[in-house]
């Protein structure tokens, strides 16, 4: 059993001082105003690993920041990322996630929920072995250390009402039979520690029927879909059903805490409010709705409300936990022209505010625990006192001073499932992941 002590750290029932914590792959024990023993790993500050609730970890690897010539979306975008992956192998999929989850470990994640969409060969045909995809992001996910929560998705359609899927989508397709099969070998692939949920990835993308399958194969298991993330979307449904994808969704699946809306980007006022009462949580990915124009889910409207939310990186662009809760805050700046938009009340710290809501929202979303508590898993960091950005800070400052100043910088050590993963801010394995990671790149540019 491993033991550490923290000067101070954010435990469940907020800050504390001289905290002592006994562990393995969980926390066994938590103390109290101790002095720290000989044996102790001696950190300044400590606090909770978030939960990435969304990632394509194979879209580390696409950059498409060059201008098209009639102007560029997020199906312009959804294009280039289709032949983007139409010659990636299992192992060029398993060293760009290994990259992307090795990133997010020093930007302060210490779980994922992998969104995991790409599961047959180049042709479209399936593998010999269906579970040979998982398998890639099990690697990876073993290989950087860090907690995976593996959402298979059901990709079957172009666009509502069952429309045949376009060629760029052919190593997504599933029917149900084949799905249900997928589903299994992921399970089986999961490495240590992980667990398993179920991503019908869209209402464009599955019929009702569908969706009610796919939610079938996790009874007890987390469910994410993607929704109302394009105002196209919103429209094509409401063609379809008469409907906003959201207010269908609530309408007519049995939504509750076990399911993540991702995005949920274009919703109304009633929406909004029926989402917040549902318990389900908003999958938010501030810096990847920016990156594609997406727009701007209406958060105070929703957080007062008592709405559940968790953030997370989805396409990878750029992968830092501090940012995307600073672009969360920073997109209702900019248009409400206020600032300290999202604290809950006055004298309340926004980043401490958003840092706690995304725990337990990300936490919930992935089906796990949180937090500095017995029982919990392991899964913490610590830190740099002597950064310039957290310098005179104590308590909720340092959170604000972490997510609005200094970022993924400001990390010193992160432990996943009672491992430490990164030291003085840079993970174990950086190099060899980094050097994999870069020659599967060349390879593919070539």
């Amino acid at each position: 059993m491993a033991t550490i002590w923290f000067k101070q750290a954010l435990l469940p029932a907020g800050w504390a001082e001289d905290v002592r914590i006994s562990f393995s792959a969980r926390i066994e024990a938590v103390e109290l105003g101790v002095a720290p023993q000989p044996q102790d790993d001696r950190r300044a500050i400590g606090a909770p690993g978030l939960a990435n609730v969304h990632s394509h970890g194979f879209q580390r690897a696409l950059l498409a920041e060059t201008r098209g010539p009639a102007g560029d979306n997020f199906w312009t975008w959804r294009v280039e990322m289709y032949r983007f992956l139409d010659r990636l192998t299992p192992e060029d999929v398993a060293a760009i996630t290994a990259q992307a989850y090795c990133d997010m470990l020093q930007g302060g994640f210490t779980r994922v929920g992998e969104f995991h969409y790409l599961h047959h060969d180049p042709s479209g045909a399936p593998y010999a072995d269906l579970g040979i995809m998982a398998k890639a992001v099990a690697h990876a996910a073993e290989e950087a250390g860090i907690g995976l929560t593996l959402l298979p998705v059901l990709y079957a359609h172009a666009d509502f009402g069952g429309a045949p899927p376009l060629p760029g989508q052919r190593r997504f397709i599933c029917d149900l039979d084949s799905f249900g099969r997928l589903v299994d070998a992921s399970g089986a692939a999961l490495p240590a520690g992980a667990n398993l949920g179920v991503a019908p990835h869209s209402l464009r993308a599955v019929t009702p029927q569908e969706l009610a399958f796919a939610a079938s194969l996790a009874p007890n298991g987390p469910i994410h879909i993607h929704a109302a993330e394009q105002v196209r979307e919103v429209e094509a449904c409401q063609a379809w059903s008469g409907m906003r994808p959201v207010e269908w969704l609530l309408a007519n699946a049995e939504v509750d805490q076990r399911w993540t809306l991702i995005h949920a980007t274009h919703v109304n006022a009633s929406e909004t409010a029926a989402l917040a009462r549902s318990g389900a949580q908003a999958g938010l990915c501030p810096v990847t709705e920016a990156n594609l124009g997406d727009g701007i889910f209406p958060t105070p409207d929703y957080l007062a409300q008592a709405g559940a939310f968790g953030v997370g990186t989805d396409s990878n662009i750029a992968i830092d936990a501090a940012a995307e809760l600073r672009m969360l805050e920073y997109a209702q700046r900019l248009t409400r022209r206020a600032r300290n938009v999202l604290a809950p009340s006055e004298g309340a710290s926004t980043g401490a505010a958003l840092f706690r809501a995304a725990c337990a929202g990300g936490a919930r979303s992935l089906g796990v625990e949180t937090g500095l508590a017995p029982g919990a898993p392991a899964d913490f960091f610590s830190f740099n006192a002597e950064h310039p950005s957290l310098a005179g800070r104590t308590r909720d400052e340092l959170l604000d001073a972490w997510v609005f100043s200094a970022g993924a910088g400001a990390i010193d050590a992160v432990w996943a499932m009672g491992e430490k993963r990164v030291e003085g801010g840079r993970h174990v394995k950086a190099e060899a992941i980094a050097r994999d990671f870069a020659k599967t790149v060349r390879k593919l540019r070539a």
